[in-house]
């Protein structure tokens, strides 16, 4: 259907819109001054205690219950949270389903989920349906089923549910969202991103283990590259272009296709540190070393979306955003802006960043330094905690969760099927058309 053949189709749509899709409402910091949030956490690994500490450097904040299968982790959790002062909390690690009794408790409003990949979209859902705000760890979900359990979830139950995409508040990322909202791009036309980061050492941990004999994130994570073989980890990338984008908010994802290439870093990592007898030295593994995802927009953007974690490399997320009046590059730290740059030359982007500043930065900056990630962990954590707060709908919703997520399941089916162009699902159900973007306009809090 064509651009305008849409605007009439769609001229009524609205009428029936779900919270979901509210913009935050005004209020005073004064008037929730002495609010303190009751704050879960499920899953208190590596990821799950960095979430907790960040919690931890609130005052607004109590966490009566935690819950992580491994006993180990709920002792680091335990001892985290009561040298801080804090009431040693109730936890919960009875088996893999402990988590559903803490999620009967009527004394939390939010929960962290910060646990292998296949857990987060039923961690959520209970969640949801438990009457608490969800905070799901990326990516939020892995298959296309799974993403409508959480829109529909949060429709039904009116719980919101983010995703925890702590890329959205990198410095650098949220001056070019300034910037781009400025109009100093013009009219965005391309944009690149990814996840690009040499994880052979995290998939296999210790030297050349996984699985059963693997620690951390080895023992499920490295799974995946095994059986699957698509973008399996999209949400660093695309959960930036999608605000830059305005995605699920006047525009949304219409189609992908992606290509794999063949698979040899793993094998050669293993060959590597374990020899070639290593038991591990046979396994075949699917996902290829890098897989490549083209995606289109309905309003007539392309994004390139790059997977790259087998082979060896520096970490890069590959930004790139480019419109009428001139493009920023993360890779180089670099910028051209038409009459303002030299004529076919590259800038250093250093003096635009710093000018275009965002002013949740500049607000928060002091609070953000040393919270992880370079201070973006600390955003993440604010934006949930004060929305949970103030009962307000998270700037990142279940619409974002599912649009960034499906990109792992769709760009499986597009390599499985040679490179076939593959649908987006409209989660919104026609709500993105008159959706109003949300996510860090100014001073929310």
């Amino acid at each position: 259907m064509k651009r305008r053949d849409f605007l009439k189709t769609n001229a009524a749509v609205g009428l029936g819109v779900s919270t979901l899709s509210s913009t935050f409402a005004e209020t005073t910091d004064k008037e929730f001054a002495d609010k303190k949030v009751r704050l879960g956490f499920i899953g208190v690994g590596l990821r799950g205690t960095n979430h907790l500490e960040n919690a931890l450097y609130r005052d607004d904040v109590v966490i009566p219950a935690i819950c992580d299968i491994d006993p180990e982790r709920i002792k680091i959790a335990e001892d985290m949270i009561t040298k801080k002062g804090m009431k040693k909390p109730e936890s919960y690690s009875q088996g893999e389903f402990a988590y559903l009794k803490m999620l009967e408790r009527n004394d939390l409003d939010a929960v962290i989920i910060a646990t292998p990949w296949e857990w987060h979209t039923p961690m959520a859902v209970a969640t949801m349906k438990a009457g608490k705000y969800a905070g799901v760890e990326v990516s939020a979900a892995n298959t296309i089923e799974e993403c409508w359990d959480l829109v529909n979830t949060s429709e039904a139950t009116g719980m919101p549910c983010m995703i925890l995409e702590n890329v959205c508040y990198r410095r650098d990322v949220m001056a070019v969202l300034n910037m781009a909202r400025q109009g100093m791009f013009g009219e965005l036309i391309h944009c690149q991103c990814g996840y690009q980061h040499d994880l052979r050492g995290v998939k296999f941990e210790p030297n050349a283990e996984f699985g059963e004999k693997g620690i951390h994130e080895a023992h499920w994570r490295t799974a995946h590259s095994v059986y699957r073989n698509g973008d399996l980890y999209p949400t660093h990338g695309i959960g930036p272009i999608a605000n830059y984008l305005n995605i699920n908010r006047g525009n949304r994802f219409v189609s992908l296709v992606s290509t794999a290439t063949k698979a040899r870093g793993l094998h050669n990592y293993i060959i590597e540190k374990g020899g070639a007898d290593h038991p591990n030295a046979k396994v075949e593994f699917k996902l290829g070393d890098v897989v490549s995802t083209l995606v289109t927009t309905f309003n007539g953007e392309t994004i390139l979306i790059t997977h790259d974690t087998n082979l060896p490399r520096p970490y890069s997320l590959g930004f790139r955003v480019q419109g009428t009046k001139g493009l920023w590059q993360n890779d180089g730290n670099t910028i051209y802006i038409e009459g303002k740059s030299q004529p076919h030359k590259w800038e250093e982007s250093a003096k635009y960043i710093k000018e275009y500043d965002h002013p949740l930065w500049k607000k928060y900056q002091d609070k953000a330094e040393g919270s992880g990630h370079g201070g973006m962990d600390f955003f993440v954590m604010h934006a949930f905690v004060e929305a949970a707060k103030r009962k307000l709908p998270t700037p990142l919703d279940a619409y974002d969760a599912a649009a960034w997520s499906v990109i792992s399941h769709l760009s499986e089916q597009s390599i499985s099927q040679g490179g076939t162009p593959q649908l987006f699902p409209d989660f919104t159900r026609g709500k993105w058309f008159l959706r109003k973007p949300v996510f860090a306009f100014g001073d929310e809090y």
